[in-house]
């Protein structure tokens, strides 16, 4: 099994190169230009300084990721029959992902990313917003590229509009509860941010890999609303990491210097009014202090005395344990179920 999870993910990375080169050529530009291409004027324009306009979201891409959401694409369409048809779109989640970072880093005030300095740090907040922009249009290229039919482009292109739109309200809701400390979402509330947020490209990555693979509208939908789950699942257990061994890449506990109200926090403040404003006092304190002050140590002190870290990891297990039995249910088993089912189970150990 594992030689064939290895070959995927080289194939997505030759794909993400095509669709992200490390070196652009004229002809590049004038396919992303589209119609018209380059144009007398804009072929005066030196190639590096294009070249600069992607650095900034490829430097990203090539600091690492699990690049999981490609792979749900590819396996969902194996899933269906479909070989590897979704491989010229599996960048596409890829892309928007990353995008979606750029912009959050630069919403959250967040300084580091994958090891590194965050892109609005390293390159300003303007060429930042710009390329994180920028990797939201480029999956529509992707898409009219492909070598599917004009129905199926149709649908990708629905597919991605709609989860893009909520990936977008997910972060709505996200912001304004950690500019608001007093604000306490109830855990329907988080869930459904969490199901906006990070279950909308999960959920793309099946859907447009089931319709690539040959599969109804109706599999489509069922798996992605799946997928989203596991998705939602994978939310929690990040924003457990963060507050336990830390994520890869990323500072421990900068989700309390941010103001986050990850589902640990919701769950501790749901315990009385006195562990409530003793963690309200640790939020304000370390966004003044920063993510090395003592105020953070206090604050994931008291999400761990009160059960609140064990309580969220724990839903996150139930949601994938579920999420788990319904696609045992509604898929014969093969290898692309069984990897489709390692693959999240590995993404939430």
């Amino acid at each position: 099994m594992k030689p064939h999870s290895t070959s995927r993910r080289e194939k997505i990375e030759e794909e993400l190169k095509t669709a992200l080169p490390s070196r652009l050529d004229a002809a590049w530009i004038e396919r992303a230009l589209g119609p018209g291409g380059l144009g007398e004027e804009a072929a005066r324009v030196p190639l590096e300084a294009w070249q600069r306009i992607l650095d900034p979201a490829r430097e990203l891409i090539e600091r690492g990721g699990k690049r999981w959401r490609p792979m749900v694409m590819l396996l969902s369409c194996e899933l269906v029959g479909g070989g590897e048809r979704a491989l010229p779109l599996a960048p596409l989640v890829e892309l928007a992902h990353n995008g979606s970072l750029i912009v959050d880093d630069i919403e959250d005030k967040a300084d580091w990313r994958r090891g590194g300095p965050s892109v609005h740090v390293r390159h300003g907040e303007d060429t930042a917003i710009n390329s994180g922009s920028l990797l939201y249009f480029l999956p529509a290229l992707l898409i009219d590229r492909s070598p599917f039919s004009a129905e199926e482009k149709a649908t990708f292109h629905r597919y991605y509009g709609e989860d893009m739109r909520r990936l977008h309200f997910g972060q709505g809701l996200d912001i304004q509860w950690h500019r608001d400390h007093l604000y306490r979402p109830s855990r329907s509330e988080y869930l459904a941010m969490c199901r906006l947020k990070t279950g909308s490209l999960v959920r793309l990555a099946a859907r447009i890999g089931v319709v690539a693979g040959g599969g109804t509208p109706e599999i489509a939908t069922g798996l992605g609303e799946l997928c989203e789950r596991m998705g939602v699942a994978f939310q929690i257990l990040d924003d457990v990491r963060n507050l336990t061994s830390g994520n890869p890449g990323k500072k421990r506990g900068d989700d309390i210097v941010e103001g986050k109200k990850s589902l640990p926090v919701i769950i501790h403040l749901e315990g009385g009014a006195e562990g409530a404003s003793r963690l309200i006092a640790c939020f304000e304190s370390a966004r003044a202090e920063g993510v090395d002050s003592p105020s953070v140590e206090r604050a994931i002190e008291l999400l761990r005395g009160s059960g609140s870290i064990d309580g969220a990891r724990e839903t996150a297990e139930r949601m994938l344990a579920e999420a788990t039995d319904a696609i045992k249910l509604r898929f014969a088993e093969s290898e692309a179920r069984s990897l489709l089912l390692g693959l999240f189970g590995g993404l939430l150990a």
